[in-house]
């Protein structure tokens, strides 16, 4: 907010310029604005914005509940407390092509680096569920086709995410991957892959960046960063790590005050009111306070 540096368009350059470094980046799923903060802190490359947590956050299963205002405020509210690119899901674009269009006209106005769209159909489920259900590869082409043709800055990082491995195997969804990156797609995001060697599979048969997604309890066993490096991936996201960490938590300290009477016994686990403080910046907003206010109103009688 008042303490960024940079701006929209220098985090689309930062995000358009790690797809071509060779290196792996990592972007941890931010469950709020304040997360992101932490994220940008602790010296990752950028924050990821989960559809499945934003409406965890509403109290929403992941079926597509979540309206696309509502993806676009949490976006907006995110990219602007933070020099970090942001990555946001838009699950399957909100309705048909031109729907799509407007979604990433939206995000883009709202400042995020990037988004991703699937290829499911509506209503959608979580990625790593059975029994999902994708639409035509025409169908999706032209997805990715409006929606690219909607950026106004072409840095906006355009990912288009296939579910069909788990649909219609491995070999039919690198055909469907193709025909993505075809259509206008930056990077690629091969969802639920079950093991290394399909990542090496997808890899080798693409030339585009791609996006692995490491979240945990799914079907992709947990790969750390030196084994995605090896693998060639470009981006991999942490999508629900930080929610589940914090519910947990919260689970657990609940539970202590309903048996102990008191949060006496938790308050070692609980984040000190100063480390708050200054994650929020609190001494910079009140050194640009008084940088204002460093005058004094003169009485003057009423005439």
């Amino acid at each position: 907010m008042l303490f960024t540096r940079k701006s929209a368009t220098e985090k689309r350059a930062d995000l358009k310029a790690q797809l071509s470094d060779g290196k792996l980046h990592q972007f941890p799923g931010a469950f709020n604005p304040l997360c992101a903060q932490l994220i940008e802190r602790k010296g990752f490359d950028g924050v990821y914005v989960s559809g499945a947590v934003l409406a965890a956050d509403l109290c929403l299963p992941d079926i597509g509940l979540a309206t696309l205002s509502e993806f676009t405020l949490r976006g907006q509210q995110t990219a602007r407390v933070t020099d970090l690119p942001v990555l946001i899901d838009i699950d399957t674009g909100f309705g048909e092509p031109m729907n799509a269009a407007r979604s990433v006209r939206l995000m883009e106005e709202a400042g995020i680096a990037g988004c991703h769209i699937e290829d499911q159909v509506m209503p959608k489920r979580c990625g790593h569920l059975d029994g999902k259900e994708i639409v035509a590869t025409a169908e999706m082409v032209r997805r990715i086709r409006a929606a690219s043709d909607a950026r106004m800055d072409s840095n906006f990082c355009l990912v288009a995410r296939s579910d069909s491995r788990g649909v219609e195997g491995i070999d039919k969804a690198i055909d469907r991957m193709k025909a993505y990156v075809d259509a206008g797609a930056d990077m690629i995001f091969p969802e639920a892959l079950r093991s290394e060697k399909e990542f090496e599979t997808v890899r080798k048969a693409l030339d585009s960046p791609i996006l692995a997604n490491m979240t945990e309890f799914g079907k992709s066993r947990l790969l750390n960063k030196n084994e995605l490096e090896n693998l060639g991936i470009n981006i991999v996201i942490y999508p629900v790590t930080t929610l589940r960490l914090a519910m947990g938590e919260v689970d657990r300290g609940l539970d202590a005050i309903v048996k102990n009477g008191d949060q006496n016994a938790i308050l070692d686990r609980m984040q000190h009111r100063k480390e708050l403080y200054e994650l929020l910046r609190y001494k910079d907003y009140n050194k640009f306070d008084q940088n204002l206010f460093n005058f004094e109103v003169q009485d003057t009688p009423m005439e």
